[in-house]
């Protein structure tokens, strides 16, 4: 039997169905409009026990059925439409589907409202198919993220390409729903309107356009702290709009900025850092470099003296004096050799002091480095994370650690670095009222 027939079968059954009920209406003493009610009302009862049905359905197939299916296979593709979901979006489809078809024929004795009603399915029914499609574009990028073939591929501006024009043809539909109008005739239309709306809507489609691709990548949302020096931005996201974005600052001032700039413009989203659970410290302490020196025996078992940083001699110690007689190092001289320096015994102790403070975070970068040396002495750079994101909680612990340092830094007999420091300039007055009484 052809699909027509079918079609036109079922229809009739559906008039049938309506003229039943309606007839039966007046039978029991019902009439006119009072007789159309009723039997839209019980028909349309009967539609959503019906879509209940074919809900519960649909359930049992794609959550039961369709799930365990793709959990048994070997497969790992399958399991990325489970993660966007298709098969809700499918089963969406479906009933909304069944729903322009039925009730249409629900309310059969209102023609103005079946008309609005066909076009407000019609726009429904659009939607669904955008999410059916837009979550098997997902699958697929996900898919190919997978693939050793598209790792260094742009993959998401790919996909951005294609729901642009996905985002643009559904448009065009739920228009030509609206209006009752052909699509093509809208975009005749709209073709010879691009020019004006392009001029006077500039700022509004950047701004669109702009707030699809930061949804897709999902590179900034609201409550982010995102810093932007450009436009003073430092700050928490308020608002994303089409055309604007509202940033409250730290000092609690309102900074509003295009919504293209997000794209335009390079910023700095701090949601890595506060998803990680640990704030990055990344600070120096510039070492004068005419304090470095080889410390002596005597020095070296005063400084074993503290407790964290014992075991680090101990072991640097064994491994010296091995390497020494292996070598055959000449003693007396001492860049013969290895030796311990108070640069390398201070560095060592940053790193123990650090490791063992419970408000650093173990489990991600700890080290203490040398920088290159420069005009400001050689930089010693501590390199870690703080357990915790809160700016307080973060200042209050770096700080600390600096309190300590700094007062801890004379034990190593080395100084910080200053441009000039106050004992260079005392020094120098010492010097020269020395040497001009030894001239007198």
């Amino acid at each position: 039997m052809e699909k027509s027939n079918i079609i036109n079968i079922t229809e009739r059954t559906t008039s049938s169905i309506y003229q039943w009920t309606f007839n039966l209406a007046e039978a029991i003493g019902i009439y006119d409009k009072t007789a159309h009610i009723l039997t839209s009302t019980f028909l349309l009862i009967s539609a959503f026990i019906l879509l209940l049905f074919v809900d519960y359905l649909l359930r049992i197939f794609f959550n039961s059925i369709v799930t365990g299916l793709i959990k048994k296979s070997k497969t790992n593709w399958d399991n990325k439409l489970l993660e966007n979901k298709v098969q809700v979006h499918f089963s969406r489809f479906i009933l909304i589907a069944i729903s322009q078809y039925l009730l249409p024929y629900v309310f059969m004795g209102f023609p103005s409202f079946t008309s609005t009603l066909s076009k407000l399915l019609g726009i429904l029914l659009v939607i669904s198919i955008y999410s059916v499609v837009n979550g098997l574009l997902k699958t697929g990028r996900d898919i190919l993220r997978s693939s050793k073939a598209f790792v260094d591929k742009p993959v998401d501006s790919y996909l951005q390409v294609l729901q642009i024009f996905l985002i643009f043809v559904i448009g065009t539909l739920i228009v030509s729903q609206i209006t009752g109008q052909s699509p093509w005739s809208f975009l005749i239309s709209l073709g010879a309107a691009s020019a004006i709306l392009m001029l006077v809507f500039k700022d509004t489609i950047l701004g669109f356009v702009a707030s699809i691709q930061v949804s897709a990548n999902d590179s900034v949302r609201v409550g982010d702290w995102i810093e932007m020096p450009k436009y003073g931005v430092d700050g928490d996201i308020l608002q994303i709009n089409l055309n604007n974005v509202r940033v409250q600052n730290w000092d609690k001032t309102i900074v509003t900025i295009p919504t293209y700039t997000l794209l335009s413009d390079s910023l700095k989203n701090y949601r890595g850092m506060q998803e990680s659970g640990g704030r990055r410290i990344k600070r120096a302490i510039n070492i004068k470099i005419s304090t470095i020196r080889y410390l002596s025996i005597e020095e070296i078992e005063e400084l074993k003296k503290i407790a964290l940083l014992a075991p680090y001699i101990e072991k640097r110690e064994n491994e010296i004096k091995e390497y020494n007689i292996l070598n055959k190092v000449d003693p007396k001289v001492l860049v013969n050799g290895r030796r311990m320096t108070n640069i390398g015994l201070f560095r060592a102790y940053i790193k123990a002091y650090t490791a063992q403070n419970p408000n650093i975070h173990k489990e991600l970068t700890l080290l203490v480095r040398q920088l290159a040396p420069n005009e400001h002495g050689l930089p010693l750079e501590l390199y870690m994370f703080t357990k915790g994101t809160q700016w307080s909680f973060f200042e209050d612990t770096m700080s600390d650690i600096f309190d300590h340092l700094f007062a801890a830094i004379k034990s190593f007999d080395l100084e910080v670095f200053e441009l000039p420091a106050s004992d260079d300039i005392r020094s120098l007055l010492k010097n020269y009222s020395e040497s001009s009484n030894i001239n007198q």
